[in-house]
């Protein structure tokens, strides 16, 4: 264990690496597309769209590209999700729109909305045109904190309504979970920063990267300066397992390897070990264990603490990450990371159990997996601090912000959206939502 053999780059050639991160799915061509569109009963009261957060109008979409209107079938989709070119990749439509869609409930088979969706907006992109226009300009300008999902969201329709934005970015680039955090096979070649390029070719929108809220800014300073504020910061922190030795060589928290590898170029650079274990029941988790096997790791197993049935991620997910030849364990937690000169060898888990009451217990018995590195993906905290410990101070409930139903905070002026407030469904789609949401509300109040 611990070896150069074990832990290494360029454990698959490029040509290699380039396939296994290509598209996760191919996309529909042009008649196959027709074929899928002609599957949709265009429903009067259509289950879809009350499913779909953002309320995209999915039978008029999807009848518009039966007729051949591929740009009115996009401009549907974008006018109520701007982000819908990515959301038509990572949303979880099989717990949305097309788990409740009238074919699924009647044939076991939904209409593919997400690739019908992908078509569309795809075939708009490819034309290069931008067809959104600002109304008249306001005078106002809006600080918007973050250029993730919920603040280019906010930015877009605060743009279209006519107010100039400044966006504050703490990373080098756009987009964030889109840009850095989903698997790179589900938004390959670009599309991150061609959609990011597309929201902001509207105009009106200024961004300014490396500046962090509590860092280099400050809320209140943005609050005086400003007409209104929104922040879209996302969870800035990942928990921790609480173990003495977490830091040890080998341990890594799965974010911030996933960044990693979305910002290489060509993959081969990427260390990955030969045996992997993934810490975690999330979207993340899923994703860091299939990439690692993607990179060329021969054994990947992921260990969740409770049921399948009790793990964020979806069964769509977790069936992917089998056949890409993840083994998921359930019903184990860790409770020690097992080391040699400082390197990690290899986790002890505790097999756990439901109690009398429904509570997870641990059952005394143990096992060990033996791993070269470890992933931890138990989940992301926001960090309130920057929120909290200015002269404008926002309410927090259970360590994220309160808003209200438009996206107010507690304080006059600032608006919060996506997955830094409380009761967020930590979503992509939810997080373009929110924006949008809180752009109207911020317009309404502005005017």
């Amino acid at each position: 264990m611990g070896g150069i053999a074990d832990v290494a780059a360029g454990r698959l050639s490029a040509d290699e690496l380039s396939k296994n991160f290509d598209d996760m799915y191919p996309a529909l061509g042009e008649s196959k597309a027709l074929i899928e569109a002609s599957r949709c009963y265009f429903c009067y009261d259509a289950p879809c769209m009350e499913a779909c957060p953002t309320g995209i109008d999915i039978p008029n979409f999807i009848r518009k590209i039966q007729t051949g209107n591929y740009r009115g079938s996009a401009l549907d989709i974008l006018s109520e999700n701007i982000m819908g070119g990515a959301c038509a990749r990572v949303c979880p439509t099989e717990i949305l729109c097309e788990e409740v869609c009238v074919r699924q409930t009647q044939e076991g088979k939904p209409v593919t909305i997400g690739k019908l969706q992908r078509f569309a907006t795809d075939w708009l992109m490819a034309s290069k045109e931008q067809p959104f226009e600002r109304a008249e300009l306001s005078g106002k300008t809006v600080a918007v904190v973050g250029a993730g999902p919920a603040g280019l969201s906010a930015a877009h329709r605060l743009s279209m309504l006519g107010h100039d934005v400044e966006i504050f970015e703490a990373l080098p680039k756009s987009g964030g979970l889109n840009e850095y955090g989903i698997a790179a096979y589900k938004l390959p070649h670009g599309i991150a920063q061609e959609e990011v390029d597309f929201i902001l070719g509207i105009g009106g929108i200024t961004v300014h990267h490396n500046k962090a809220l509590g860092r280099d800014i400050s809320l209140s300073e943005l609050h005086e300066k400003f007409d209104a504020v929104f922040i879209g910061t996302g969870l800035g922190a990942v928990r921790a397992l609480g173990f003495e030795n977490e830091n040890i060589k080998g341990v890594f928290n799965a974010v911030d390897y996933i960044a990693k590898l979305r910002q290489s170029e060509d993959k081969t650079d990427l260390e990955i070990g030969r045996k992997v274990v993934v810490i975690g029941g999330g979207n993340t988790a899923i994703d860091m264990a299939v990439q690692a096997k993607r990179l060329g790791a021969e054994d990947v197993t992921l260990v969740y603490r409770r049921a399948p049935e009790d793990m964020s991620a979806t069964h769509h997910e977790q069936d992917y990450a089998k056949l890409n030849g993840v083994t998921i364990k359930h019903f184990a937690k860790p409770v020690e990371l097992l080391e040699q000169d400082g390197q990690v060898t290899g986790v002890r888990f505790e097999y756990t159990a439901k109690g009398a009451n429904g509570a997870l217990e641990g059952t005394g018995e143990t096992f060990d997996l033996m791993a070269n590195m470890v992933f931890k993906a138990i989940g992301q905290v926001f960090i309130p601090d920057p929120a909290t410990n200015s002269t404008v101070s926002l309410e927090i409930q259970d360590g994220r912000i309160v808003v209200d139903e438009n996206g107010a905070t507690s304080v006059p002026g600032i608006y919060a959206g996506g997955d830094c407030v409380y009761g967020g469904e930590d979503l992509t789609v939810a997080a373009v939502q929110d924006g949008k949401v809180a752009a109207h509300a911020i317009d309404k109040v502005l005017r």
